[in-house]
């Protein structure tokens, strides 16, 4: 809104000069003003659009995203007093919204994000936290995976036997290894999709891969889910009242086709 406004501030000036009237036009030091707070939204349009779509991985970006809202809110000595109070009012709302959040969610799908899995985003003393929680998150999915794997083989009570002889230590001696195998991958390009990256990698990291395909597949708003409602909503309306679902559904998928065909 405010960049309309700076946009086309003389036909603005211009059409109401022509025209009587008692609005009161913003002065001189006002103007600035809008062009500074224009400027120090700019960061908050870039996360949104970020966060709301549907196209990429969203969920691994809300922490990075925030990380980067608050650098850009740092006063300095530059900044005049009224700025000074914006960017102070903008943190505290932030921290405050942020405190509502799963961070736990977020921090575990950030780490296993390719592009952020270096955890930059959060305070040094929470990093090796995060890693812990995820090797324990790995140490509980092995043996889930491997009582599904043995589904249609002997009876657990006799495969249990088995197990009474082996090394306890055996689960996290496999865990440990798979968690520093992806520690050391390098970081991708943050144009890069980490979906893809995991769908070429499952092979190296399988266990960790099933993780992430969770994760990472969780949209950060539900922007996308409101945006297929208002796409059915214009489609069912009182002059289509009578359309079967399944019709429904098949024009909402065209209509999600013909975009992607259009943006292509």
């Amino acid at each position: 809104m405010v960049k309309r406004l700076m946009r086309n501030k003389e036909g603005v000036i211009a059409a109401l000069d022509n025209q009587e009237h008692k609005l009161v036009l913003p002065t001189a030091a006002e103007w600035d003003k809008l062009q500074r707070l224009e400027t120090l939204l700019e960061p908050c349009r870039y996360v949104t659009e970020l966060l709301g779509g549907e196209a990429y991985v969203s969920c691994s970006v809300v922490l990075p995203s925030l990380c980067h809202l608050r650098l850009k809110m740092e006063a300095c000595d530059e900044d005049p007093a009224y700025v000074v109070r914006f960017k102070t009012k903008f943190k505290e709302d932030l921290a405050s919204r942020q405190e509502k959040l799963n961070n736990a969610w977020l921090q575990i799908a950030t780490v296993l994000d390719p592009r952020f899995k270096d955890l930059k985003c959060l305070p040094k003393t929470d990093r090796e936290e995060v890693w812990t929680t995820l090797e324990g998150m790995l140490q509980q999915e092995s043996p889930r995976r491997s009582s599904q794997t043995h589904d249609d083989g002997p009876p657990r009570k006799k495969m249990s036997l088995l197990q009474m002889g082996s090394d306890s230590e055996s689960e996290d001696e496999e865990v440990q290894p798979a968690i520093q195998r992806y520690r050391a991958e390098p970081t991708i390009k943050l144009e890069d999709c980490p979906l893809r990256w995991w769908a070429s990698h499952s092979g190296a990291h399988e266990k960790l891969a099933s993780i992430a395909h969770k994760y990472l597949a969780t949209p950060a708003t539900t922007v996308p889910c409101e945006r297929l409602f208002s796409v059915a909503g214009h489609i069912v309306n009182k002059k289509r009242s009578a359309l079967l679902s399944k019709n429904v559904n098949k024009l909402v998928c065209l209509s999600n086709w013909l975009k992607d065909d259009e943006a292509q």
